[in-house]
């Protein structure tokens, strides 16, 4: 018996018999003598309606306008649940962000909580009810509604688990857990039992669309243990939580990659201080995010300065270089969109060697060649071909010994 935050996304709530669906295992839980909050996002494709619907009123929507709009698609989940709930003889009651008084800052479409009132959820799960609340949205302070942005049902969900001090949060998705790597790219990837929050947040910043990296990063930051869990299978799903001994066995927990990538490269610059600040300054203001860089020094004393962005700020980036070139009398901009990334991550590295030359050897062998290499303490990505990512995964994957064979 426990107080366990479930949430629920689209794809897991998108038709009537699948809210029924999601009625019956809070019903399970109930029935074990659990309390249970549920936090659910809008049905399938009922945001994409509506923004589409925004954009035929207006071509760049007003921020706050919109709050209100897409906050709508959480609140039809919610009534639809409790209708569920109450069919099979729950007593259950819901509440959208503003009634729960999810409190935010100012940002609409992007906006950050800054405190919960938790006192009329325990009031509620006192009196035997299963709480409903629509995710990805709140309240400002001075009324507004407001949103959180991408993945934000996730964060709702973490942080009532965090104000509730529930003993577990659970993520319902169209996945059984946490893989070694994708299973549509690697059929042998192993469903792991469980994973550091710390692995957990590189894996879902490199590329792993499982969890969104803000809901791992409030869940780290206040201890709430997070399970991934299908919402249309029965398992136990993988648990992310801190760090125990038993984990440090895994040099390599998982393989992430990401498509989105594109490089673009300055040659023949030249190797003064500052060069580095007046190739990035522009590129920065521009607001795009720069990913890896890697800088090589010539014997003429000019140098060559690569980095990565998004594939989506390719242009927009080859064509800031290129009047940077320009100005800095450099010898030509080149670039790559036929790019991908990926990454091994391990909190086990921390205490091994030979990692890196053992994933250095493994493509080499393939004949998959290197174009970059970023490195932190527990994880390694390299940039390779495009051409080159299913066989670089299913690669590494059976270098490091990932597959449920072994």
């Amino acid at each position: 018996m426990g107080l366990y935050v479930y949430k629920f996304g689209g794809t897991s709530v998108g038709t009537a018999e699948r809210i029924r669906a999601v009625a019956g295992k809070v019903l399970a839980a109930r029935e074990r003598g659990d309390d249970i909050v549920v936090v659910v996002s809008a049905m399938s494709g009922e945001t994409n309606r509506l923004v589409a619907l925004a954009q035929e009123m207006q071509e760049e929507p007003e921020p706050r306008e919109m709050d209100v709009l897409l906050s709508t698609g959480e609140q039809v989940t919610i009534a639809l649940l409790c209708m569920a709930l109450r069919d099979k003889g729950m007593l259950a009651v819901s509440y959208t962000g503003g009634q729960v008084r999810i409190l935010t800052d100012d940002s609409h479409t992007k906006a950050r909580i800054q405190e919960i009132d938790n006192e009329r959820i325990h009031s509620d799960l006192s009196a035997g009810k299963v709480v409903v609340v629509a995710g990805f949205q709140g309240v400002t302070e001075s009324g507004s509604i407001s949103t959180l942005g991408r993945g934000g049902s996730d964060t709702t969900a973490v942080a009532l688990a965090a104000v509730l001090e529930a003993s577990e949060c659970h993520i319902y998705t169209d996945v059984d857990g946490v893989y070694t790597t994708d299973p549509r790219i690697e059929p042998r990837a192993r469903r792991l039992e469980r994973i550091t929050f710390e692995e957990m947040l590189e894996m879902a910043s490199l590329g792993s669309k499982v969890l969104q990296t803000r809901a791992v990063e409030f869940a780290g930051k206040y201890n709430v243990p997070l399970r991934v869990l299908s919402s249309f299978s029965d398992g136990e799903g993988t648990l992310i939580t801190y760090e125990e001994s038993e984990m440090e066995k895994a040099l390599v927990s998982g393989i992430a990659f990401n498509r989105d990538e594109a490089k673009v490269t300055i040659e023949g610059i030249p190797d003064r201080p500052g060069v580095a600040s007046s190739i990035l300054s522009p590129v920065a203001d521009a607001n795009i995010e720069i990913d890896m860089i890697i800088q090589n020094v010539a014997a003429d004393g000019t140098a060559d300065f690569t980095f990565t962005v998004h594939r989506n700020d390719y242009r927009k980036a080859y064509e800031i270089l290129s009047s940077t070139c320009r100005q800095l009398g450099a010898r030509k901009v080149s670039g790559d969109e036929q790019i991908v990334k990926i990454s091994l991550v391990g909190v086990g590295m921390r205490s091994h060697a030979g990692i890196a030359s053992t994933m250095f050897r493994a493509l080499a062998e393939e004949g998959i060649n290197i174009m970059m290499i970023s490195t932190s303490e527990i994880k390694i990505s390299v940039v390779v071909n495009e051409k080159y990512l299913e066989l670089a995964v299913r690669t590494l994957h059976k270098a490091f010994d990932l597959s449920e064979a072994g």
